[in-house]
């Protein structure tokens, strides 16, 4: 299982939100470029960015943040928040990004999120998908940075594109964001029995190491994290199996 570190932008700065509100944001004094460089050098391979403005207010506005950070070289990125429109994918795209990552647009634009799958290949297109699990333990989608939910399972909002010959889905237990309460176990456990196919990447709850075994045990493919790297919580030597290039 791959680790791959995160990094939420807000207005520039380097950002956590805990359980995805906007009004319970933590701000890191961390410039992104250099916290980028630190994960290179841990030896990870991959940086997963997220455009919190973009994800609120429908259309990235931290793109030129992103140009910098893919003109490094260092890793590869999956980016995305706010990429509703064939023009902001695009934008996504130009800007250097290995991986564009859609959100809403996979519920609200399906057939954006198919195009995309068509042109830029099933290694091209990560779907982000935030759930939170109702009383019946079944993850209901919310989009809108969160704030809208929807009747519609994950089960059935993916089963579409995975026919389509979809690869990469991040998932989010947004209950467990930000929250370093452990991981959705259960959740994962049942993706990836549901859809084998897919290359699974587990977000939202991660504290340690020992959560990150856990994953690996569950089988999803990889893991984000982002408050756990952040706040020193993992240290580089518990990571190494994590880290192809450490």
């Amino acid at each position: 299982m791959l680790l791959i570190p995160s990094i939420d932008l807000r207005g520039g700065r380097c950002v956590r939100l805990f359980k995805g509100a906007f009004d319970a944001e933590t701000q890191y004094d961390l410039d992104p470029v250099d916290l980028l460089d630190r994960y290179a050098d841990m030896g990870a391979t991959w940086l997963h960015v997220v455009d919190l403005d973009g994800a609120r207010d429908g259309t990235p506005a931290n793109l030129a943040l992103i140009a910098r950070l893919a003109a490094r070289g260092r890793l590869k990125i999956q980016a995305g928040g706010g990429l509703r429109t064939p023009e902001a994918i695009e934008a996504m795209t130009g800007a250097g990004v290995a991986r564009v990552v859609l959100g809403s647009a996979a519920v609200d634009e399906p057939r954006l999120a198919h195009d995309v799958l068509d042109r830029r290949g099933a290694e091209g297109l990560c779907l982000a998908i935030d759930v939170r699990v109702d009383d019946t333990r079944v993850p209901r989608v919310r989009t809108r940075g969160w704030v809208k939910e929807h009747s519609l399972s994950l089960w059935d909002l993916l089963r579409p594109f995975a026919d389509g010959g979809l690869r990469h889905v991040l998932c989010t237990d947004v209950e467990l964001d930000g929250a370093l309460r452990g991981p959705n176990l259960d959740l994962y456990r049942e993706a990836v029995a549901a859809f084998p196919a897919v290359q699974w990447q587990a977000s939202g709850g991660v504290r340690d190491a020992a959560d990150l075994a856990r994953l690996a045990d569950v089988h999803v493919a990889a893991a984000i994290s982002g408050k756990a790297l952040l706040e020193g919580r993992m240290q580089p030597e518990e990571l190494r199996p994590f880290l192809p290039a450490a």
